[in-house]
C-alpha cells in the first residue's frame, strides 16, 4: 500500500527491516540498548558490532533509554546509514499510559530524524512483538502519529512501515483506510 501525505510517500509493506535502503531504520529497542530478541536482535546481528558499541557509548553517557524516547547510531553494515533506537511500552492492559508512550516513541523517532536531516525512514511495528501491544491498536496509533507528524513537518520523502507478517500487514492496511476515511 502506498499513499501520499503532502509530499511524503507513506508505504506499508511486508519485508525485513534490516534490508531497507531508507536513510534510517527504526529499532524497537529495549531500555538497556544492548540488543535483544525480535527486531532488536535482528538489527544488531545484521548491522554488526558498531551498533552495539555506539549503544554502549550512549548508555555510558545517559543511562538507560526511557520508554517513548529515541536515540540514534550509525547503521554499521546495514544499507541504512542510521538506526534510530526507540523504546515502546510493554502492554499492561491499556491503563498505564501505553497509548501515549507508543505515540511518543514514533514522534521522538521522527523528531530525531528531522533534526538530523534524514528524509527517509523505515519503521517496524513497535511494541507489538514481545511487548504484546495489540496490533490493531498499535497500527492506528503509529499511522496517525506518522501522518500527523509529516503533515506538520514537511521534508520527509518517504516513511515506510516494514512489517514481518501478512496478518500484521493487513492490520496496518486496514488501520490506514480507517483513519483516512474517518479523519478526512
Amino acid at each position: 500500500m502506498e499513499a501520499f501525505v503532502g509530499k511524503t510517500l507513506i508505504k506499508i509493506i511486508m519485508g525485513d527491516i534490516t534490508r531497507q535502503e531508507t536513510e534510517a531504520i527504526v529499532n524497537a529497542a529495549n531500555s538497556g540498548l544492548l540488543g535483544g530478541g525480535g527486531v532488536d536482535g535482528a538489527i544488531h546481528r545484521a548491522g554488526g558490532p558498531q551498533i552495539l558499541a555506539e549503544c554502549k557509548e550512549i548508555r555510558a553517557r545517559q543511562g538507560t533509554l526511557p520508554t517513548g524516547r529515541a536515540v540514534i547510531t550509525g547503521g554499521g553494515r546495514l544499507k541504512a546509514r542510521y538506526v534510530i533506537h526507540t523504546v515502546g511500552p510493554v502492554w499492561s492492559g491499556g491503563k498505564k499510559g501505553e497509548d501515549e508512550l507508543l505515540r511518543s516513541a514514533y514522534r521522538s523517532s521522527l523528531s530525531l530524524a528531522k533534526e538530523k536531516g534524514i528524509r527517509s525512514v523505515s519503521f517496524p511495528s513497535v511494541s507489538t512483538g514481545i511487548y504484546s501491544f495489540p496490533v490493531d491498536r498499535a497500527a492506528r496509533i503509529a499511522l496517525r502519529e506518522v501522518r500527523d507528524f509529516v503533515s506538520n513537518n514537511p521534508g520527509f520523502e518517504e516513511v515506510r512501515f516494514v512489517l514481518f507478517s501478512a496478518p500484521v500487514l493487513k492490520e496496518f492496511e486496514t488501520a490506514w483506510e480507517e483513519i483516512n476515511s474517518r479523519d478526512h
